[in-house]
């Protein structure tokens, strides 16, 4: 897996207070913060994801909260077709106890 260093950081949100990850899906590769892969089977992901309702359900790195526009996500994302062109691979989880990082965490960019 090739992360690009950039997007390599721990996750230190403002206040001390941890928020859902704003996400918002972008259009092109070109826009995008990081390429993202969905994978059908959890054991291949590098993060497993759970999309909640509101940031104030959710925390850390694999909480991810659907933006409403550009300047209120915290990440920008672009799916694609196939896995060679991922940067991440998430596989999406129902309940909130099986999200997060398979192995060590590794942090997401984020943008406060």
């Amino acid at each position: 897996m090739k992360f690009r260093p950039t997007l390599l950081v721990i996750a230190l949100l403002a206040c001390g207070q941890a928020q859902a990850v704003r996400v918002i899906e972008v259009q092109y590769p070109s826009e995008a913060d990081i390429k993202v892969y969905r994978v059908d089977r959890r054991s291949d992901a590098d993060l497993r994801v759970q999309w909640v309702e509101s940031r104030s359900d959710a925390n850390g790195d694999a909480l991810w909260w659907r933006a409403d526009s550009r300047s209120d996500a915290q990440l920008k994302v672009f799916y694609v077709k196939y896995r060679s062109e991922a940067d991440l691979r998430v596989f999406e989880v129902d309940r909130r106890s099986d999200a997060g990082w398979n192995g060590p965490p590794r942090g997401l960019i984020l943008k406060p």
